[in-house]
């Protein structure tokens, strides 16, 4: 096999582009802020009941700073609804 023909291998220093941590809270400014959601991104084909359940999770969840909700908080959402075993 002729090696004189393989590309040499690429270190950091190479790369045309710096290297962007996305790790950070604060947004760029050249790219708008994307929200997460754990479960959907609309909530038009749920019931009337699913629709106010999954907007009271949304707002738990902007109010509180989470991108995901454990069932303990889903449950206290749940109650905060009104609904009871």
């Amino acid at each position: 096999m002729d090696t004189s023909t393989l590309p040499a291998p690429t270190t950091a220093h190479d790369l045309e582009t710096p290297f962007v941590d996305r790790r950070s809270s604060a947004p760029r400014g050249d790219s708008p802020v994307r929200e997460r959601r754990q479960f959907t991104n609309s909530h038009s084909e749920l019931s009337p009941e699913a629709a106010d359940l999954a907007r009271a999770i949304d707002e738990y969840k902007a109010r509180h700073r989470r991108r995901f909700i454990n069932y303990e908080e889903v449950l206290g959402v749940v109650k905060s609804l009104g609904y009871s075993k």
